[in-house]
């Protein structure tokens, strides 16, 4: 029976990345990375048609987090990357029919017509308002903090990010280090305040830029695989210890490893270690379904990353992102490309819509907002068979088991998508993390970090 330094269950982000930081910092452990599907790179895949480069899953991550930054470096990526600052697109909110300029910083909230003169003083409000207690849903967090007015903003947020429902996602799991500012300081202004005094070195305005490559961001994982010894096909299906080492159940040979770090999907780590009885079977997700179009470009597209629809508009459509705007490649020369997302956690109802339906309402949404030509000259519907876990009420005792099962059996670690996010950067954030409990009790201490809103 092989054995094993390491054996990293999945090959996607997480688990390329947990490889990678395993490589740089311990090379002297053997490692192995095992992965069910084919290919490695998990739901990050990149889709080539007729000149137009369209994404699955991801189509994205921000420059503003060391441990991606790190990997980039190490990679010899930097200087194949495309960015599309923050700064320099505009953003936009769909609000009463109509496309609004998104404020690029907090400041010009005050100043926006996004909010009436009301919900602008209620903002203050926080600033004296007791931490909530309990453990609040986004949505019952902001309106208490900042009054309802920025409902249909903060709505616009947790569907740019998690296609979710901002009266089920827990502020608590999602934002941590927010609430931890609000316990600390009694405000999450006053702790804004005051976090921004003890960084001063770092500009209050700095604005990342959105990242990805020519090739599409597949190029990320495809490069992060190579070095590595992965074994494709190779399904685990149960995992127990054996004295002072591991034995995984796979479709093949068993396998013996000292440490093994679970890097599968949150739902499909809670199936894999189901006999250590996780507080839940399985967490919600969110399934998405990409509309891909392309047009003759009649100029009619700003320089932007598209826009966002809160709920209470009413529409079909979640969003719509300007990708060839961003990205240059992304549509032959003199054409634009256009990704609108439908369902969500919301709407999942939709995605049983045909390719033909839901192309048509797609249209008929986007022709309401923006001077499109007649008809699109690329129609690709992508239907991801994925979906994105949900960080809501259960969360936090899940986090909890996590770490209990952790502290327990010494050399299991678990990472990987929606434990402790869902972005890249949430991803080898946490592998970083994971490789740094190999061969100690527990995962080191980490403060929550304050993570920036950007729609």
């Amino acid at each position: 029976m092989a054995e094993k330094d390491v054996i990293i269950i999945g090959a996607g982000i997480s688990g390329l990345a947990c490889a990678h930081f395993l490589r740089r910092q311990r090379p002297e452990l053997s490692v192995l990375v095992v992965e069910k599907a084919d290919q490695a790179g998990g739901v990050i895949r990149s889709h080539s048609e007729q000149g137009y480069l369209c994404e699955w899953g991801p189509h994205g991550f921000l420059d503003n987090k060391e441990e991606s930054r790190e990997i980039l470096a190490d990679l010899d990526l930097i200087h194949e990357v495309q960015r599309a600052p923050l700064a320099e697109f505009q953003r936009y909110l769909c609000r009463q029919g109509r496309l609004v300029a998104l404020p690029q910083k907090p400041l010009e909230l005050l100043t926006s017509k996004l909010l009436s003169p009301w919900a602008k003083v209620r903002l203050l409000g926080d600033l004296c308002r007791k931490p909530l207690a309990g453990h609040p849903t986004i949505g019952e967090w902001a309106a208490y903090r900042f009054g309802k007015g920025v409902l249909p903003l903060v709505d616009a947020a947790v569907t740019g990010t998690f296609s979710g429902d901002l009266d089920r996602l827990s502020m608590d799991a999602v934002m941590p280090g927010v609430r931890r500012l609000e316990v600390e300081h009694g405000s999450l202004l006053r702790g804004l305040k005051k976090k921004g005094r003890a960084k001063k070195e770092k500009s209050a305005t700095f604005l990342p830029a959105m990242i990805n490559f020519p090739q599409g961001l597949e190029k990320l994982v495809q490069t992060l695989a190579k070095g590595h010894e992965i074994k494709s096909g190779c399904e685990v299906h149960g995992l127990a210890p054996q004295g002072e080492q591991w034995q995984l159940a796979t479709n093949g040979k068993p396998l013996l490893a000292r440490h093994v770090i679970c890097a599968l999907p949150v739902n499909s780590a809670l199936r894999l270690l189901a006999p250590f009885q996780p507080p839940v079977q399985q967490v919600p997700e969110s399934f998405i379904c990409n509309v891909s179009l392309g047009f003759v470009d009649n100029g009619a597209i700003p320089k932007g990353f598209g826009y966002l629809t809160p709920e209470c508009e009413g529409r079909f459509v979640l969003g719509c992102m300007f990708t060839s705007r961003m990205f240059p490649g992304r549509a032959p020369q003199g054409r634009v490309l256009l990704e609108a997302l439908v369902g969500g956690r919301r709407h999942p109802e939709r995605l049983e819509l045909s390719d033909e339906e839901m192309v048509s309402r797609v249209l008929a949404d986007l022709k309401q907002l923006l001077p499109l030509p007649e008809a699109p000259e690329f129609v690709r519907v992508l239907r991801p068979p994925s979906g994105i876990p949900q960080l809501e009420k259960d969360h936090l005792d899940l986090l909890a088991w996590r770490s209990e099962l952790e502290q327990e059996n010494r050399g299991l670690a678990l990472c990987g998508f929606g434990w402790d996010g869902i972005g890249i950067n949430d991803m080898t954030r946490s592998a970083r993390q994971a490789v740094a409990a190999i061969g100690k009790d527990r995962r080191p201490d980490q403060t929550p970090e304050v993570k920036p809103v950007y729609f």
